[in-house]
């Protein structure tokens, strides 16, 4: 016989599984996710606790006198000057240095997304904190809304996003790269919340409440950045790399 005879069913390429999502959006997703629920919950949790507060906790009393930061000065001239560099990086100036230099590297690498996402997971994280301060309406020094630390929260997000752009870029997913972005994340919001309970400008739980703010803030916008950006989770390891973050 020549040709296909009437009952041949034509072949049809078989498809693999589809291969895991790479880049932030595969980190924030996974194991990260969980991890972003549980600092939510912290931070409304915290909230509720210190809602009107104008006082430190019995816990805010102890690391203060641990740490030296009761009074300012407290602790000596080094470690000060120390805790003041580190506090500069949540100022303004420090703060818009951070981001561009970030930015730049990511336009300059063509990551017009991981640029994005800097800006984003910072700015939102940020934003949240100053939402949050007035309506848990806890002080410091007077009329000073303390909680949660915006600096804190800052310096957090900052050090998150960097972490899963790393990630991403190097193909870590699942345990490992939610390993590496929670030790950065919590190696910069601890350097930044010690100077401030040394600079005495936050309670310790204030600490906390910043970097929960910024656990939670930034592993929901970068899911949200690969969505708008086009990046169902069973199609993102097949974009094109030069479309990637």
């Amino acid at each position: 016989m020549t040709g296909r005879s009437a009952g041949a069913v034509p072949h049809k390429p078989v498809r693999g599984p589809h291969k895991a999502v790479r880049g932030p959006l595969g980190v924030a997703r996974g194991p990260l996710g969980a991890v972003a629920g549980l600092a939510a919950l912290v931070v409304v949790v915290l909230g509720v606790l210190f809602a009107g507060d104008s006082g430190p906790t019995a816990v805010d009393a102890r690391v203060w006198a641990v740490v030296g930061g009761a009074v300012v000065g407290g602790v000596g001239a080094p470690w000060r000057d120390v805790a003041l560099a580190v506090d500069f990086l949540g100022e303004p100036v420090g703060a818009v240095v951070l981001v561009a230099g970030a930015v730049g590297g990511c336009l300059l690498l063509r990551r017009p997304r991981a640029a994005v996402l800097v800006v984003a997971g910072v700015g939102i994280s940020v934003g949240a904190t100053k939402l949050l301060k007035p309506v848990v309406g806890r002080t410091i020094h007077g009329e000073n809304l303390s909680f949660p630390s915006g600096h804190t929260a800052f310096l957090t997000a900052f050090a998150l996003v960097v972490a899963l752009l790393l990630a991403g870029r190097i193909g870590l997913r699942g345990a490992a790269g939610t390993s590496l972005v929670a030790a950065v994340g919590l190696i910069a919001g601890g350097a930044m919340g010690w100077a401030q309970v040394v600079l005495s400008a936050h309670y310790p739980t204030d600490v906390v409440g910043g970097w929960c703010t910024a656990m939670a803030v930034v592993p929901a916008t970068a899911w949200l950045v690969g969505r708008a950006a086009g990046r169902p989770a069973d199609r993102g390891a097949d974009a094109p790399r030069g479309d990637r973050c």
